[in-house]
């Protein structure tokens, strides 16, 4: 505690520290378990539709990029969930 020339006890302000990313944040069990599925099926429906796209538009990359990111991201965390529970798997037995 804190106290001020008036004798009045303060609390010092507590700061939140670490950019939004990498807050820790709730899902309801269901959604956790399907999110790399999600970004899995995001990804592969991102690729399919640049195929439909019949000429050369500013969208076409984007596609391209949004599509390797799911993809990308689908997998990383589908591994990470994976790893992570072998650890914990051995860790209890």
């Amino acid at each position: 505690m804190i106290t001020t020339t008036a004798g009045k006890a303060t609390q010092p302000v507590a700061r939140k520290t670490g950019s939004i990313a990498s807050r820790k944040i709730w899902l309801p069990k269901l959604l956790y378990n399907a999110l790399p599925y999600f970004y899995l099926a995001s990804g592969v429906s991102a690729f399919f539709a640049t195929l439909y796209i019949s000429e050369w538009f500013w969208v076409l990359p984007h596609y391209l990029i949004f599509s390797a990111a799911c993809l990308h991201l689908g997998i990383a965390v589908y591994r990470k969930r994976v790893k992570a529970k072998r650890e914990f798997g051995k860790d209890t037995s």
